[in-house]
């Protein structure tokens, strides 16, 4: 899916039977009443965050789970959306600006879609076919649009350069304008995308606000990200980084228009930058009662928040569907050294974290893939990682030791910058209360077994945008992410392809790259989805081996408001609110 927030710890991931399976197995499961019936129109609806601002507001760039969910639901419309209701019916896609979900011909190479009358932007005027193609168009120049999803830009059949970069530059440069016009055009009202192999599932991928229309005459470049043009119900008033962005309804927007959407609240606040103190004392004491918690609280006041009966209807706690992991920058100069990575691995000290963070209630547990267990046929337990015979869920720094001592002879430049108190490696986090105090705590454990790590914190709103810049990010990178849709086509090759939309390891020149994009180009054509499900369990477990990822968390997530917010459901395309259906009380 896309990347989780900060607050879980990247994206989200449709998990369409989690919740029934994990009731079956006498697993809790926190749920909340599906949006009610008698909900009402009127108010403004607060959210409230420690982040001082969203990681991006434009469409093209928007890959966080919440934040797709949050804008899906308020200022832009795509192609085809997600059905606005709880459970796994949530999955399941409905169409929006189209009039059905896409029709496929050529082998599902060609897809086909009709937009419906009375779309507009907050203008007054119509969204065409022109805009939704131009909007498609923008993340082909990735050195305006940057940490968006790339699928559309891999699945066009526009040919490539030598180096696997398109032959079209996008919108602002115009280069191979042609080669797009041909891979992606408009007859009247209707659009056809035409594919560079059979993709099943392309519709889903449309779900994503990288494919929604843009108006090119409001397209500001990067400047986008900061005031989007709004086709939903709602349209951006203000919007001050640090401060708050302020949600006013749109005039031009018809009902009769959108079956998707249903908007309650008159005004939309969403206030940035308040202390994670001063953000718990607010939902502790609902002393702001119309309020939704975009962050969760702190361990300690979440388990206080818990056990509280008088909050029992303010409150969920879920198998969310992401996965959290230590991401490792595999590149020259960083990390490397696969036995340093194996080293920093068997050091941790795993328990200390788990109970800092609430304990297997509130946490989680230990993974061992990438692939979370919800998507079925494509998870297979690896062996090795946390099944090492040496592996110790407390730690274990003598095998630590043990594979620095051999890392000191293999990988002498690799084991100095670790070793070295000058050097050291560096481990980026965002910026919280609990995740400095779980640096302590990896700090403690790292020093045990030799290992030198400092830590770099970055504000939560800007944490992605940092990381994947490939020049800002360090050694080691703190990642989340769950299934776009239900298959692993949408985990494996996205972070672990050079071409993914979220690469955090850098590892398209470790050696053991060339034969994982191999097998992982095969495994995305596959059209038998037996034999491509056990495709991606065997890449699965090649990550695992090459520990370009370390500590996968299969995660559990907590989400709160304040009394006077009702219709809160889990909405699960994107582990998170179903934003649409929330109204004040």
């Amino acid at each position: 899916m896309s990347k989780m927030t900060s607050r879980h710890l990247r994206r989200r991931l449709l998990a369409t039977t989690a919740a029934t399976a994990l009731l079956a197995a006498g697993v809790l499961v926190g749920t909340a009443g599906t949006a009610n019936a008698a909900a009402k129109t009127g108010g403004t609806l607060y959210f409230i965050t420690n982040a001082e601002q969203f990681n991006h507001m434009d469409p093209a760039r928007n890959y966080t789970g919440r934040d797709i969910a949050f804008f899906n639901s308020y200022l832009y419309r795509n192609l085809v959306s997600y059905k606005p209701t709880a459970g796994s019916s949530g999955s399941s896609l409905v169409a929006d600006l189209a009039t059905n979900t896409g029709v496929p011909s050529n082998a599902a190479k060609s897809w086909t879609f009709t937009l419906r009358p009375g779309s507009t932007w907050e203008d007054g005027s119509a969204v065409t076919c022109a805009d939704v193609a131009y909007g498609v168009s923008r993340p082909f120049d990735q050195t305006v649009i940057t940490d968006g999803p790339q699928y559309l830009v891999q699945a066009l059949d526009i040919p490539k350069n030598a180096d696997g970069t398109s032959q079209y530059a996008g919108p602002y440069k115009k280069t191979g304008q042609a080669l797009f016009d041909k891979a992606v055009s408009c007859k009247g009202s209707t659009i056809t995308f035409k594919l560079n192999r059979s993709f099943a599932d392309f519709n889903y991928a449309l779900t994503y606000p990288a494919g929604a229309p843009v108006k090119k005459s409001k397209d500001t470049g990067d400047k986008y990200d900061l005031r989007p043009y709004s086709n939903g119900p709602y349209k951006i008033d203000s919007y001050k980084i640090g401060d708050e962005l302020v949600l006013v309804r749109n005039a031009a927007w018809k009902q009769s228009s959108d079956s998707v959407r249903t908007p309650y609240p008159d005004n939309i606040v969403v206030r940035f930058g308040l202390a994670e103190d001063v953000r718990d004392q607010i939902m502790l004491d609902d002393s702001i009662p119309n309020t939704v918690n975009l962050d969760g609280l702190q361990p300690a006041n979440n388990r206080a928040f818990f056990d509280d009966p008088k909050k029992a209807n303010q409150r969920m706690n879920v198998y969310d569907p992401y996965v959290r992991y230590g991401a490792m920058n595999v590149s020259a100069g960083h990390m490397d050294c696969l036995i340093i990575r194996k080293a920093v691995f068997f050091a941790i000290n795993t328990q200390a974290l788990i109970d800092l963070s609430g304990g297997l209630v509130y946490y989680g547990s230990p993974g061992d893939s990438p692939v979370k267990p919800v998507l079925g046929l494509d998870y297979k337990p690896t062996t090795g990682n946390i099944h090492d015979a040496a592996w110790k869920i407390t730690g274990n720094p003598d095998k630590a030791k043990e594979l620095m001592a051999a890392a000191k002879t293999s990988c002498p430049a690799a084991y100095d910058r670790a070793t070295n108190p000058d050097k050291g490696i560096v481990y980026d986090l965002p910026k919280s209360t609990t995740q400095t105090k779980g640096s302590v705590l990896m700090a403690t454990a790292l020093n045990a077994a030799g290992i030198v790590v400092k830590f770099n914190f970055i504000p939560s709103g800007q944490y992605y945008a940092t990381v994947q810049d490939t020049t800002k990010q360090n050694d080691i990178s703190y990642g989340g992410w769950g299934a776009d849709w239900a298959n692993a086509s949408t985990v494996i090759p996205e972070l672990f392809t050079k071409e993914g939309g979220f690469n955090l390891s850098q590892n398209w020149n470790d050696p053991a790259y060339a034969a994982f994009k191999k097998k992982s180009d095969a495994a995305k054509v596959e059209t038998n989805r037996a034999k491509q499900a056990k495709m991606w369990q065997e890449l699965g477990q090649y990550v695992m081996d090459q520990y370009w990822i370390i500590r996968p968390i299969f995660g559990k997530g907590q989400f709160n408001w304040g009394s006077q917010v009702g219709g809160v459901y889990y909405w699960e395309p994107q582990g998170t609110f179903g934003f649409g259906g929330l109204y004040v009380k």
